[in-house]
């Protein structure tokens, strides 16, 4: 019965006015950001709002828009959620047994001076691969307090690089959310594709925009750690007692480079071998096992529980509690890319693509230039880079499929989506006023920091995007 409704409803699409579902997309967009942003309103509540007034505004039905957006959104939990949750309890084990801060301490200790800033990238970029933004700022703020009352150096040269590090990540890598979610939209996306193009622009961007920056940023707003931060909490085990004992700099480094090395490893492979890829020879059936995200990462989080739980001598079951305390924290997270997914389904069905896709065949403005406008639109008016990465990624996805754009060019596509979503964090931004507060600046202060670094970070992204394109073919 459902399908048969589905398939009803996407026969009428077609024959649909085209200023009509041209309309309902403007207004859904317009709805959505009002919600966000005026009303307040939680992103999954206000992407379900706003995909019942693209699909009944397109005339595609009220039944079969929610048929479309639950079947789509199932879809993309099964995808993305189960890569999200694992992220999330890899962060949460690198940090609860000491791995992170055997990392930092590690690399601080063999840093001079005048290399701090170069070094604090690298570290936020480390911490940034598998934790989220949110995570990774509570994990590094104490470093870089206590980093810049040791080394005398102005906050701004500490903290600067380190969140250009962890930003640029959030913004272009898997296993992050909005990158993963993005490259749910479209068929022929690749995770360990995404990845390789990834990894190197995000490293450029965070060691070119991060240090440089730092010096303009420090003679801009010159201000010290903040006194009354307090960085002196330890690590204490399930019973309450202070865990001392760190992992190795290199065991710690190796749980959270599991992952990138399992997908980045079968898509290699597949590039180099491509006859071969996807055989029934052992080899090949083994690596294209690893390398689906979903078990790069959960391999992921068994190593790091086992290796760094007995290398701390923390039990089975203080390690296993991560685990539990890592899931809370990113149901919303869950819903709104879940949400994001339904509203893609609508888009798709409604017959919304076509209208897209003949204006960016029709236009001569790059496809991705294109698309990291509307994520730098969406971002700046809701404030979330997580409902811009979804919003952009949904109306690209059905005219991306349709062109048959190659795995190399959809990577660079989402990447700069991800770009277009971190431009321009403001006060309509929960990590504005994170970082406002963590480091007891200014208003204005934050905006001559904080938002001018997201900003050079999203057009340095895009610029290295844009030059990439040029040797990927698109179709």
């Amino acid at each position: 019965m459902n399908t048969l409704v589905l398939a009803e409803a996407a026969n009428a699409a077609v024959q649909l006015n085209s200023t009509q579902l041209g309309i309902s997309v403007v207004a859904s967009i317009v709805v959505l950001i009002l919600l966000v942003t005026v009303a307040k309103l939680h992103p999954f509540v206000s992407l379900l709002i706003s995909s019942l007034v693209v699909g009944i505004g397109s005339g595609y039905g009220p039944v079969a828009t929610v048929e479309s957006f639950s079947t789509t959104f199932g879809s993309t939990m099964a995808s993305v959620g189960i890569l999200v949750g694992l992220g999330a309890m890899l962060g949460r084990v690198l940090m609860d047994t000491g791995a992170a801060d055997s990392i930092v301490d590690t690399l601080l200790a063999k840093t001079s001076t005048k290399m701090i800033p170069w070094t604090m990238a690298l570290i936020g970029a480390l911490i940034g691969l598998p934790m989220f933004f949110e995570v990774g700022l509570v994990v590094l703020v104490p470093v870089i307090i206590l980093i810049t009352r040791r080394s005398k150096l102005p906050l701004m040269r500490v903290a600067i690089p380190t969140l250009a590090g962890l930003s640029v990540m959030h913004a272009c890598m898997p296993p992050q959310p909005g990158p993963l979610a993005a490259l749910s939209c479209f068929k022929n996306g690749s995770v360990g594709i995404t990845m390789m193009f990834g990894l190197p622009i995000a490293v450029i961007t965070a060691a070119l925009v991060g240090p440089l920056f730092s010096k303009f940023a420090a003679k801009w707003v010159p201000v010290g750690a903040p006194e009354n931060f307090d960085t002196g909490k330890g690590r204490v085990d399930a019973d309450g007692n202070p865990i001392t004992t760190k992992p190795p700099f290199a065991l710690s480094v190796l749980c959270i480079l599991v992952p990138a090395i399992l997908m980045l490893g079968n898509a290699i492979f597949e590039i180099v071998a491509p006859d071969q890829a996807g055989s029934k020879a052992v080899y090949a059936q083994v690596l294209a096992f690893f390398g689906k995200p979903a078990i790069a990462l959960a391999t992921a989080v068994i190593f790091a529980m086992i290796v760094l739980g007995r290398t701390t001598h923390m039990s089975w079951k203080t390690v296993n509690d991560s685990l539990k305390a890592a899931l809370p924290p990113i149901a919303g997270i869950l819903l709104i890319v879940g949400a994001g997914g339904g509203y893609k389904g609508v888009l798709v069905d409604t017959g919304i693509g076509d209208i897209i896709g003949k204006f960016v065949e029709s236009s001569a403005i790059s496809i991705f230039l294109l698309a990291w406008l509307i994520a730098a639109f969406v971002r700046v008016a809701t404030g979330s880079a997580t409902v811009a990465i979804i919003t952009t990624a949904g109306i690209l996805g059905p005219v991306v499929d349709q062109m048959g754009v190659t795995a190399p060019a959809i990577a660079l596509l989402v990447i700069a989506i991800g770009a277009g979503s971190v431009f321009l964090s403001h006060v309509n931004d929960a990590g504005f006023w994170l970082i406002k507060e963590y480091f007891g600046l200014e208003v204005g202060e934050t905006f001559k920091t904080w938002t001018v670094l997201e900003c050079l970070l999203s057009v340095v992204v895009l610029a290295l995007v844009m030059i990439c394109s040029i040797f990927v073919p698109l179709v």
